[in-house]
């Protein structure tokens, strides 16, 4: 599977919701991604938009990317589970990277998702806006039952962005004084 990925095939439609595009992460977008020197050109080109000093986001760090290579390797399925969040620019220069959200498999059918804004766009309802449109993809999605996301109370805007998707709070997370929210099928 990754091959093919690599070569561009298998490739999901992007999702989009007013101005905001979730196009699919590619092994080929993670290797562009890494080359830090070049200020991210190729990816850039990739993804046919801008990036800013900001990215990447502040949590995007170097297992980030072998998580994702390694569920791809490991649950071909979840292609289109994670996500680039590009804001479209309405001057018509194209299209600028804003964040990131993704999602993993977790037991009993359940999918567990995070997500990040750069933070020069927090606060405008883009973070929101995008874990709907990949919360709404991922209940569709064959054998998915439940998405589930972990935050802390103390990061309110957080809690906010799972209510916003339809997610209610069903207990403690997995690290200490983290809260688990999950939204039903």
């Amino acid at each position: 599977m990754i091959g093919l990925l690599r070569r561009g095939e298998g490739r999901t439609e992007a999702l989009k919701v007013g101005r905001l595009r979730l196009v699919t992460i590619t092994p080929e977008m993670l290797a562009a991604e890494q080359i830090r020197d070049l200020k991210f050109v190729e990816l850039q080109r990739l993804l046919g938009a801008r990036t800013t000093e900001e990215w990447p986001p502040e949590h995007w760090e170097p297992h980030v990317y072998d998580f994702i290579l390694k569920q791809y390797e490991e649950h071909p399925e979840t292609l289109g589970w994670h996500r680039y969040v590009l804001l479209a620019d309405e001057s018509g220069d194209g299209a600028t990277l804003i964040g990131a959200l993704g999602a993993f498999p977790k037991a009993d059918e359940d999918v567990e998702i995070g997500y990040s804004t750069l933070p020069a766009f927090q606060r405008r309802g883009y973070a929101t806006a995008a874990a709907k449109v990949l919360v709404e993809y991922l209940l569709r999605s064959k054998g998915v039952r439940s998405v589930s996301a972990q935050t802390f109370l103390r990061l309110p805007e957080s809690v906010k962005v799972m209510e916003r998707c339809g997610m209610t709070l069903v207990g403690e997370g997995d690290e200490p004084e983290s809260v688990r929210y999950r939204r039903m099928r």
